[in-house]
């Protein structure tokens, strides 16, 4: 069996919370937006629909379950869900906490302004709040 291996960019711009069933679930490093990466351990998958059907599920299982904790924990207005690709090929799905009054609101937060990388003290609060949120998932 091969080691899953994650994107070296993935890599790069997060920082590394939990592994779930199915996901790795990574924080990105930008303290402007509760915002975690979920990457399916599957070697040489780039889309949805090249998962098996009960990978598949367990997709959309942890990314709903986490997405309803994240929003409800950091009170968010919306909840933004996205896979892209177009820089990272690994398939990974983005959830991000929005605010009415963000630094992008209403614009996607790609491409809007830097990342402000964490210090290390507000990453230990925030990836200690994610935690709790995902050791409490029904997955």
């Amino acid at each position: 069996m091969k080691t899953f291996k994650l994107d070296p960019r993935l890599e790069a711009d997060t920082l590394p919370l939990a592994d779930l069933p199915l996901c790795r679930a990574l924080l990105m490093n930008d303290a402007r937006y509760p915002w975690v990466i979920l990457v399916p351990k599957r070697d040489s998958v780039s889309e949805v629909f090249e998962l098996s059907q009960e990978d598949q599920t367990q997709l959309w299982r942890e990314t709903v379950a986490l997405g309803a904790a994240m929003k409800e924990a950091f009170h968010g207005d919306k909840l933004n869900v996205a896979t892209l690709g177009n820089v990272v090929s690994q398939l990974h799905i983005h959830l991000v906490v929005r605010y009415a009054d963000d630094v992008s609101w209403p614009a996607p937060v790609w491409g809007n302004g830097s990342p402000e990388p964490y210090e290390r003290a507000l990453q230990g609060s925030r990836r200690e709040q994610l935690l709790a949120q995902i050791e409490g998932l029904k997955l």
